[in-house]
């Protein structure tokens, strides 16, 4: 089965395995790789979980989320925590059938993006919203809107990244819309950067669309296309979001899919090398040079504002499910339920871009805890893998719209990216204990 990202290069395997099971990743493969620590959340489960490192930090040590949880019935509204009862990886598991009733639907009022509204526009099956993500040790409790609106009192938050980012913001929005309806308070018309104010809590959600976190011009001179030339100044921060970045208390970054289209990278105002650009003597220095150079420099923007004293969290990478050809020339994403984890192998360009993240996520962290600056890791990779069956294909406009390019990147709304806010409220929960690798420690 060949499975086709967003662009042409490279290509993704998520390989349907049959017959003798194996594990979710190529660990023997891992294992020749240079030797990168990590420091994520505690005892994990999830992707990479037995790989460790020459100082004997594993790779997938989680700063904070072996959660500590007892069951899906601890969603109280009269309480902010979780109980506590024994630790929990909630980002490795499976997903199971779930029949009952939907958080939304398309008809609830609140904002969905006609590109994810896969009912609105005919999507004849209805499986893919009968899922739930089940971790491996425990039960992921239900999305509770008033307590996640009690822990986001007075602050804001911000996803910084590109239309997947908007995807998950969507998504919250309208997993809180048993809330009063927010007030649009964008400063611009452009959606992009919408912001919605929940008056009766004080808190703001805000978009600050930066696909490429850094920043980048058009450089090519037939116009802009999906596949057209961009320059990427790889070491100055996009000012769309840095600008900002010091009024807000939560920030959820991400980015992916832009990185593999043709581009030329700068540093220091000088050209250092491009990925894809077929340009003598310059030298390919690959997607995977620009997408961790672009981290890099968000990071330690982040980092470098004296005023920021929030919580930064990276949403990891999110898997495309092209099949049946090139992703411009007449693929889609047709399947009707998950992969088991069984089923689904992650590896090629999807590791290669995780795996960066992760290694620039450890650095910040370490850079981090000189400040006192929390950065944590919102571990979706491995659930999303799972998921072919959660994309719009061709439901994301009216049948006689264009039929050729499937979108089989972002996700339907509703469907299995609300599990991502359903991970999101724990991780919030468990910063609100003052819970920092997986023990309970006192506020300071």
């Amino acid at each position: 089965m060949k499975i086709i990202n967003i662009i042409e290069l490279p290509r993704v395997k998520i390989i349907v395995l049959n017959g003798t099971r194996k594990v979710v990743l190529p660990i023997l493969k891992l294992i020749l790789l240079t030797a990168i620590p990590l420091y994520l959340y505690n005892n994990s489960t999830s992707i990479l979980r037995s790989l460790e490192i020459n100082d004997s930090i594993p790779l997938f040590r989680k700063n904070n989320l072996s959660l500590n949880l007892k069951s899906s019935q601890n969603t109280s509204n009269n309480s902010k925590k979780v109980g506590l009862d024994y630790e929990c990886d909630i980002f490795s598991g499976n997903w199971v059938p779930y029949p009952k009733g939907l958080y939304y639907t398309n008809e609830t009022k609140c904002v969905i993006d006609d590109r994810q509204n896969c009912m609105k526009f005919g999507r004849p099956d209805t499986e893919f919203m009968k899922w739930r993500w089940k971790p491996d040790g425990c039960d992921l409790p239900l999305f509770d809107a008033d307590q996640f609106l009690e822990l986001v009192r007075g602050k804001t938050l911000a996803f910084v990244g590109d239309s997947l980012g908007r995807n998950q913001m969507q998504s919250l929005t309208c997993l809180l819309a048993s809330a009063p309806y927010p007030v649009d308070v964008s400063y611009v018309q452009d959606t992009k950067f919408r912001r919605w104010l929940y008056a009766d809590y004080n808190f703001t959600i805000a978009a600050l669309w930066s696909p490429l976190l850094v920043k980048a011009r058009d450089a090519d001179p037939n116009g802009y296309s999906l596949n057209s030339l961009m320059n990427l100044y790889l070491d100055e921060a996009d000012d769309t979001w840095a600008t900002q970045i010091e009024n807000v208390d939560i920030v959820i970054i991400s980015a992916g899919q832009w990185f593999f289209r043709p581009l030329m990278y700068y540093e220091n105002g000088k050209i250092v090398g491009c990925h894809i650009c077929h340009k003598r003597n310059i030298t390919d220095l690959t997607g995977y040079y620009g997408y961790r150079m672009a981290f890099r420099t968000a990071f330690r923007t982040i980092l470098s504002r004296r005023n920021f004293k929030g919580l930064t969290i990276l949403r990891t990478f999110s898997p495309a499910h092209y099949e049946n050809g090139d992703w411009n020339k007449g693929a889609n994403c047709v399947r009707t339920k998950p992969f088991t984890k069984e089923e689904a192998k992650l590896d090629g360009y999807n590791l290669e871009m995780y795996l960066t993240q992760v290694e620039e996520l450890r650095a910040a962290a370490k850079e981090g805890r000189k400040r006192g600056l929390k950065f944590r890791m919102l571990d979706t990779t491995e659930a999303m893998a799972m998921r072919p069956d959660g994309h719009p294909n061709h439901y994301g406009h009216w049948p006689h719209e264009n039929q050729i390019i499937a979108d089989c990147v972002h996700w339907c709304m509703p469907g299995p990216v609300d599990t991502w806010n359903e991970l999101l409220l724990q991780m919030l929960k468990m910063e609100d204990q003052g819970t920092v690798d997986g023990k309970h420690q006192k506020s300071s």
